[in-house]
């Protein structure tokens, strides 16, 4: 089941910074693995990322969905606050929480 949980629409001075002119809205979810929640286990969570590219009368998007990633509900809830915040797109998503994961092991 996915949950929303916000959405950014990325600025005007990071799409011209890139080279594009085109409007970019980013939406963020919190994944909750019913499969797990079923079974009364313990439940997984997860999150997706869609990039929707709106190019002239069309609309491009791409997801990044990772579907187990914690079973601490409040450790994703922080991570989709940090994506959201920076404006994070589907395809820095494993970088961004390789860093995050790494950061809290080592703090």
């Amino acid at each position: 089941m996915k949950i929303f949980f916000g959405e950014s629409i990325v600025s005007k001075e990071l799409l011209e910074e890139a080279g594009n002119k085109n409007k970019i809205k980013l939406e963020y979810y919190k994944i909750i693995n019913e499969d797990k929640i079923n079974r009364k286990e313990k439940s997984k969570f997860g999150i997706s990322v869609i990039k929707k590219e709106y190019i002239e009368n069309k609309m491009e998007t791409e997801e990044k969905m990772i579907k187990h990633l914690s079973n601490d509900e409040k450790v994703i809830e922080k991570i989709l606050k940090i994506f959201k915040e920076n404006e994070v797109t589907p395809v820095t998503t494993i970088d961004i929480i390789r860093d995050i994961f790494c950061q809290y092991i080592l703090a």
